[in-house]
């Protein structure tokens, strides 16, 4: 009997198998999933004659070769970051936002009506005034879908993707009717869908001269380091997190579920509308332009900060990296095209494969994750813990 009991007790001491399929879907599989899309990539520059090995030579340098470059790459990181967070903390509450492009422009219009209205501000309380603007409008455009989602069960993926014709449409009215630039002669204009030319105390402050980098950079950094304390370190966070893991869990516990998953709609479109404001007050022709689609203004921000959140593995503190090489993907594709003489539609191609890969990788990675939180069922037992209270369990300790 000793024996049997000395047995037992040895074998609740091992340590358990180490999982290598689950560490190498965390940590290195994201990571491939770039290089594999990059070398499907190479194949395809190959297919038109061109060297892919100077044509990867001609991006790197073109994003990361020199000041200039590095600081190109970080404007262009930018709107793709603060998109990112905010689909990190959406996300994380298991709400999809497929409206930053929506949220985008509305945070931009936001932003410029504000400029415009008060363009005689001194530049220490405009340049505040436009971005706070920004993140209002971007607040109120993912509210909606939000309140709808938490109140009525809409599902809020068609929500926010209608929202973002409904964006569109209001943004050309706006930019050709009530807010287009009448300062210059239509001969030489004709009617281009943009504001007239932007106060200068709105405009974003260059940190390095001689480059684009302005405060805009510093002050995405700063969101997404807010936003991972606001996750991790606070009890908003927590119960974000909870909801997304279990909503009738947290229902259980007592926790505000409408409510929360309103404003996790809410706060993921107030930092993509702030994306808009520092689009249009950091930009080069500090004024608001569109060419009559979303993607003319907001570049597909919207939809590329979705992969750079899953590709960052809704992390804010890995999306400041995961878009800043995105960011440089986008800057040195340029650089690639002029080196290789290949088709623009080669280099996009390029970047939806990364997009294709990481999604694909992140879909393994969330199945590996929840097959691991399974707790072992041994036999002729039933478990009368709810896994989703389990989960929040694991959550708050």
């Amino acid at each position: 009997m000793r024996r049997l009991l000395a047995s037992e007790s040895n074998a609740s001491i091992v340590a358990p198998a180490v999982n290598w399929r689950r560490i190498a879907l965390t940590w290195f599989a994201l990571p491939l999933s770039a290089v594999g899309a990059l070398l499907v990539g190479a194949l395809l520059i190959a297919a038109f004659g061109s060297n892919p090995i100077s044509g990867y030579h001609a991006l790197i340098n073109g994003a990361f070769g020199g000041g200039y470059a590095l600081s190109s790459t970080a404007v262009k990181a930018v709107p793709l970051l603060l998109v990112g967070v905010g689909i990190c903390i959406s996300f994380r509450a298991n709400v999809l936002n497929i409206g930053g492009e929506g949220q985008i422009a509305m945070g931009g219009l936001a932003a410029t009506a504000t400029a415009l209205a008060v363009p005689h501000l001194p530049a220490v309380l405009l340049v505040p005034l436009v971005l706070l603007a920004g993140v209002g409008g971007g607040f109120v455009w993912g509210a909606v879908p939000g309140f709808f989602k938490a109140y009525f069960n809409v599902n809020e993926i068609l929500s926010t993707i209608m929202l973002n014709l409904v964006a569109v449409q209001l943004m050309n009215y706006l930019l050709a009717g009530p807010m287009i630039d009448t300062t210059t002669p239509f001969a030489v204009t004709g009617k281009i869908p943009q504001t007239r030319l932007l106060s200068k105390n709105a405009w974003l402050p260059i940190i390095v001269h001689g480059t684009q980098l302005h405060l805009g950079v510093v002050i995405a950094v700063a969101v997404a380091l807010l936003a991972y304390v606001l996750l991790w370190q606070t009890g908003f966070g927590f119960r974000l997190r909870a909801v997304g893991l279990s909503r009738e869990a947290a229902t259980y516990a007592g926790m505000p579920v409408k409510r929360t998953t309103t404003l996790a709609l809410a706060l993921s479109g107030a930092f993509c509308g702030l994306a808009g404001a520092i689009l249009v007050f950091g930009g080069i022709s500090h004024r608001m332009v569109t060419d009559g689609s979303l993607t003319g203004f907001t570049g597909s921000a919207g939809f590329n900060g979705i992969v750079v959140a899953l590709f960052g593995g809704l992390n804010p503190l890995w999306t400041i990296v995961s878009a800043f090489l995105f960011g440089g993907l986008l800057v040195g594709g340029t650089a690639l095209q002029g080196a290789t003489g290949v088709p623009t539609d080669l280099v996009t191609t390029i970047e939806g494969l990364v997009v294709i890969f990481v999604v694909s990788i992140d879909f393994l990675r969330r199945r590996a994750r929840v097959r691991a939180e399974e707790p072992p069922e041994r036999p002729g037992t039933r478990t009368r813990t709810r896994p989703g209270l389990l989960r929040l369990m694991r959550a708050r300790a």
